[in-house]
């Protein structure tokens, strides 16, 4: 309990234990206290709005939608911004207020309530804080704990997936409904450990189901994938380069740089968008920039355009480029520009535009290279009997996926490896960064 912080939700964590004095990511003792109240605060609308779900009443979206920002906020390099987490937490307790009108919460249940006034100075509310930490209650059962934190970091995982689907109108009810239940369930001290597993392989399924609904608003917004070559060098002049996983955000920038002289380069995961249709028909989505998430402080240093930041993978950012990233969505970071979505769910770009312009850009073309997207199910399935018939023949051996959040450390090279072991008659399919271990390879 001497610790300034504790958070063990990622792969990086220190020592493979748990970041106590400072994040790995770069979040500090306040960002941490502030997201485990957030999470805190968003148990206890759940557990309202659970009652209201329980007695076959409807529950309004926009407190799903809280709960799931809050979720995917609170997501590994998503925001460290202090300004943004008070806000969301005055945010939290009027949805509370509004829904403690509408609901009397079950006696045998223990409602998180507000361990905080924001009218408080910043010392006391941490302090309140520590209250909502992962270790505070340090007779609770070791297994239960671990399970209520898996469960916890499938839901945020979730998250991060159905707030992009929202944003393009879709949602599923049945993960909404999810959400508030198994968040409800993490504030209720009754459930034993099988009860806390059976949630846990449950958030699991949800999960599918939220990668079922993300599937569809992708394929039918933007059109199904299919196989494209990407430039991974780049081309003379003004350019902006966007970060995370959101296609909406990079649909909306793209339609506002049209003819303005703007190179349009993707950046980690947002090399697949170069499958899709519809975001190909942009002319100035020249390629893809750079490399995995973690190599973006070297990469971005003192870069002569503009960097946007679309959703999580963020780090902290250097002062050679500190004056040309710029955050939106759920993104935030202290001393960065942030570009808000008004009401109407509409985004001005133009303060990256005019910086992009102002920096000039690249200087010269460099040599073309080209790598290979858009492998989606749908392209892969459109050619079902030639694969099958390959396989039969022999020509096709094995089918090997390769995908997972790559590690930052120096000496991974299991994937690289792995890629270059793997014999000329199989197939190496890849998701998420770990392809970035070997993108370059012949």
């Amino acid at each position: 309990m001497q610790n300034l912080m504790f958070c063990y939700q990622c792969e990086q964590t220190a020592g493979g234990r748990g970041c106590t004095q400072k994040g790995v990511c770069g979040k500090s003792p306040v960002i941490a206290a502030y997201q485990d109240l957030l999470v805190y605060q968003s148990k206890g609308i759940a557990l309202y709005c659970n009652e209201l779900l329980k007695s076959k009443k409807s529950v309004q979206k926009k407190f799903v939608m809280f709960i799931e920002d809050a979720l995917f906020t609170t997501l590994t390099n998503v925001n460290f911004n202090e300004e943004h987490h008070l806000a969301m937490l005055k945010q939290s307790q009027q949805l509370k207020e509004e829904l403690r009108k509408e609901v009397e919460i079950s006696e045998k249940l223990s409602l998180p309530e507000a361990v905080y006034d924001l009218s408080q100075n910043k010392e006391q509310i941490l302090e309140d804080a520590r209250k909502a930490g992962i270790m505070y209650d340090q007779k609770m059962d070791e297994d239960v704990r671990s399970v209520r934190e898996t469960i916890k970091y499938g839901l945020k995982g979730m998250a991060a997936y159905s707030h992009q689907a929202r944003v393009l109108g879709y949602h599923d009810d049945v993960v909404d409904h999810f959400y508030v239940a198994a968040m409800a369930a993490l504030a209720d001290d009754h459930l034993k450990l099988n009860d806390l597993v059976t949630l846990m392989l449950e958030t699991g399924e949800k999960a599918v189901l939220t990668m079922a609904t993300l599937d569809k608003a992708n394929n039918e917004h933007f059109s199904s994938p299919s196989p494209h070559k990407v430039n991974t060098k780049v081309k003379k002049g003004p350019f902006i380069v966007v970060s995370g996983h959101d296609l909406f955000d990079l649909e909306l920038l793209l339609e506002q740089t049209k003819g303005r002289g703007i190179n349009i380069y993707t950046h980690s995961e947002m090399l697949p968008s170069h499958g899709y249709e519809k975001l190909k028909s942009y002319p100035h989505l020249v390629g893809n920039f750079g490399s995995a998430w973690q190599n973006q402080q070297k990469e971005f240093d003192n870069l002569p355009g503009c960097i946007l930041m679309t959703t999580n993978c963020l780090m902290t950012p250097q002062v050679s480029y500190k004056d040309r990233i710029f955050t939106t969505s759920v993104v935030g970071h202290d001393g960065l520009t942030h570009i808000h979505r008004d009401e109407n769910g509409k985004k001005d770009f133009s303060v990256i535009i005019e910086k992009a312009l102002e920096l000039g850009g690249f200087k010269e073309d460099e040599i073309p290279k080209e790598i290979l997207v858009g492998f989606g199910h749908k392209a892969v399935l459109s050619h079902a009997e030639t694969i099958i018939n390959a396989v039969k023949d022999g020509k096709i051996k094995r089918f090997f996926l390769m995908g997972g959040c790559d590690g930052a450390r120096p000496g991974r090279n299991y994937y690289t490896d792995f890629a270059q072991a793997v014999p000329k008659d199989c197939i190496i399919m890849t998701l998420a960064c770990g392809k970035y271990r070997f993108n370059h390879l012949e």
